[in-house]
């Protein structure tokens, strides 16, 4: 079967959903037009991967809307000498785009089967710095915190000690915080060992499970 070349739809979801929006950092709308957004969808999807919506990709999981997979990647401000630490690696979407901004990966997913089909498409796609772990986000990844980023593409009902304990020092943390219906994104800059805590979009992600 020949493959099918998603690079118009690439360039037209870059131009009319991101960069149409205000999300203009050069190197973020780069890296989107790079990254095919299709291999990350399931294959009886793909003929959706470009347009203006979450998608679900299996295990009660999904993909995010492409405006905001971009919006909260730019609120991070990444750069190459920053280590950003994700919770809920889904089908690795997320983490892809942020390996070609940042210098290390660190995704914890918190389904097994998922993680494994996920860390084989990284690998298969040449994703090297991303370090991927099945585990409960709530708890982070204490062994090699500090992370300069942290980004929670699932909802708790309240920010996680643990999250705000493994953010560095002038890090910032991007999560969505609320029930399922009334749920709102927050950027979170640690400053002086103060937590400041900035309201933004209203969103509506998965509940971000939490194991006893």
């Amino acid at each position: 079967m020949k493959e099918i070349d998603y690079t118009l739809q690439r360039k037209e979801m870059v131009d009319w959903q991101i960069k149409g929006r205000g999300i203009h950092t050069t190197d973020i709308l780069e890296v989107f037009m790079q990254i095919p957004r299709h291999i990350f969808v399931p294959e009886e999807l793909r003929y959706q991967s470009y347009e203006d919506c979450p998608l679900p990709i299996g295990f009660d999981q999904t993909i995010s809307q492409p405006y905001i997979v971009a919006y909260m990647t730019e609120a991070l401000k990444p750069d190459k000498n920053k280590r950003v630490l994700e919770i809920g690696t889904g089908s690795g979407y997320q983490a892809a785009i942020l390996s070609c901004l940042c210098k290390e990966v660190f995704s914890i997913e918190i389904n097994a089967s998922l993680g494994e089909q996920t860390k084989k498409l990284l690998k298969e796609t040449g994703y090297s710095n991303i370090n991927l772990k099945t585990g409960d986000g709530y708890k982070g990844w204490k062994e090699f915190a500090p992370f300069d980023m942290i980004i929670v593409t699932c909802a708790p009902s309240a920010v996680p000690e643990a999250l705000l304990e493994q953010l560095a020092e002038r890090g910032k943390m991007i999560i969505p915080i609320g029930s399922s219906y009334n749920q709102r994104l927050y950027l979170i800059e640690k400053i002086n060992g103060q937590n400041k805590q900035t309201a933004m979009l209203h969103v509506r992600f998965v509940p971000m499970i939490h194991k006893n």
